[in-house]
């Protein structure tokens, strides 16, 4: 485990780029179905309750959330996607927001990229994927809930994506994750810290 992480300060929200902090750093993005729990992951990775907002209505990261892990690293929680029951005007501008921030921030350094473990790699998964494919970009996928499988079906979820994704053609790795057992928050770290060390850094 690295507390680094439970340092987690909200910085502000941004509808678009325009009013982002300085584009300077590492960011490390979240993203995911507006259902995958997300916001859940982020509060149990930084230890805090109420770091990213959580709610029974799909959706509700409705702009770019940035927190300062430290002085030059940040998290960065994306709109939920695919989900969210808004106004298809309010979805294109969520969709803009993330593919703006996406194809022009420098600082980005990694994506987690979050899939509820009973329903991984939905059409939207596969398509931010091939996004981190194309830019090269390290790509960390956390199964969560995974405590709403038995162990064994669990670890066969596990194999299978890995199984699927084995041929991507940037740095790739997967686990499973549960915010409420709180399982899976030390591999979490470890994937991180690496996404957080640049090639030219290492």
């Amino acid at each position: 485990m690295n507390p680094v992480y439970h340092q987690a300060k909200f910085i502000n929200s941004a509808p678009n780029l325009k009013h982002a902090p300085p584009d300077h750093g590492l960011e490390i993005a979240f993203a995911g179905r507006s259902n995958a729990g997300k916001s859940s992951a982020l509060n149990t990775l930084t230890r805090q309750n109420a770091l990213a907002r959580i709610s029974k209505t799909p959706g509700r990261t409705q702009m770019l959330n940035f927190f300062a892990i430290d002085e030059h690293r940040r998290f960065v929680d994306l709109p939920g996607y695919g989900f969210a029951s808004a106004p298809l005007a309010i979805k294109q501008q969520w969709q803009k927001a993330i593919e703006e921030y996406m194809n022009r921030r420098k600082a980005l350094c990694g994506i987690v990229l979050v899939m509820d473990a009973r329903h991984p790699l939905t059409e939207f998964d596969w398509l931010m994927l091939e996004w981190c494919g194309h830019s090269e970009l390290p790509v960390h996928i956390l199964l969560t809930k995974a405590d709403k499988l038995s162990f064994g079906a669990a670890k066969a979820v596990l194999l299978r994506v890995q199984e699927e994704l084995s041929g991507a053609p940037m740095p790739l790795t997967v686990q499973l994750f549960s915010s409420l057992k709180k399982s899976g928050v030390d591999e979490a770290h470890q994937a991180l810290d690496h996404l957080f060390t640049r090639p030219d850094e290492a």
